[in-house]
């Protein structure tokens, strides 16, 4: 069986059509086509049912899928690791990154790893959206919340959870909440809501627990969020490490009121595209970004 024909075939999967596979390969579309074909024939099972614009797994090309994909992945990973048993990192990383990152700890540590690599250049992109590393082509991600690509290979740096959140001036304003249902007496800065109102679900002495709140502001970027609250605009529900990771601090920082009140929060990763070929360069940035994130996520 010729492994590049399983390859070529994964590729037509994770990119979703013949075009996208043949454009990131650099090869004619008819290439892409005759070696999925041919692996077809091989097998002697359809793996792709295909129409003139689209193409959709079978239940066989599913199942073959999933064990094509881990035997390639390791594949890859042992050629990976004997081309960078002696190679210098250099070249170029695309990386992706949430917009709230960016505004933490996440420039001094790019800062540190381009002095201790000088041949590698970092392209960093901040995006609050979810990228699709493989489709746009980056080597690596930075995420935070809750993964659901299975085809990504994922370390994770740590969790966090929310808690309730106000600045002293907007305490000394507004005054002190001493109850969960007092919340929704007072101004909240909202995050990804609707309709101005949202609905805060947290666990408390008492268990499972929830307040609708209201507020002049809704954003959709939690370092917004927090520059928001910590400037005395309202309350929020704000991730607790986050807080502690931001570099444009206000002065003073919110203070967390009803700490007897949690929310549940979300794990830091790194990721990477599982089926692709890593060079130094990208398993040299992998590697400080595991390792400096988890250094600050302990000192929160």
């Amino acid at each position: 069986m010729d492994l590049n024909h399983v390859a070529v075939f994964a590729r037509v999967v994770e990119l979703g059509s013949f075009t996208a596979a043949a454009d990131q390969l650099g090869l004619p579309k008819s290439s892409v086509s005759r070696s999925v074909s041919r692996l077809e024939e091989e097998l002697g099972v359809r793996l792709l049912q295909r129409t003139t614009r689209t193409s959709h797994l079978t239940d066989a090309g599913h199942a073959y899928y999933e064990r094509a994909r881990v035997a390639l992945g390791g594949l890859e990973e042992a050629a990976s690791a004997a081309a960078n048993a002696s190679a210098v990192p250099r070249g170029v990383v695309r990386v992706t990154a949430p917009n709230d990152l960016g505004s933490m700890k996440l420039a001094d540590i790019m800062t540190r790893f381009a002095k201790k690599f000088p041949l590698v250049h970092v392209d960093l992109s901040l995006s609050s959206r979810v990228v699709d590393l493989i489709a746009e082509g980056f080597d690596l991600a930075v995420r935070a919340g809750k993964l659901s690509d299975s085809t990504l290979v994922a370390r994770k740096i740590g969790s966090d959870s929310l808690g309730v959140f106000a600045s002293p001036a907007y305490l000394r304003r507004k005054g002190r909440p001493k109850t969960l249902s007092e919340l929704s007496q007072h101004d909240c800065v909202l995050f990804k809501s609707k309709h101005g109102k949202a609905d805060w679900h947290l666990t408390g002495p008492d268990g499972d627990d929830s307040v609708t709140v209201r507020g002049p502001l809704n954003v959709d970027e939690m370092s917004f969020a927090i520059q928001a609250v910590s400037s005395g605009l309202g309350i929020g529900l704000l991730p607790s490490a986050g807080i502690r990771l931001g570099s444009a601090r206000a002065e003073p920082m919110p203070i967390r009121i009803l700490p007897e009140y949690s929310g549940g929060g979300a794990g830091l990763y790194v990721v990477t595209p599982s089926l692709r070929f890593q060079p130094a360069s990208v398993t040299a940035l992998r590697d400080f970004l595991i390792q400096e994130l988890g250094k600050v996520w302990k000192e929160v």
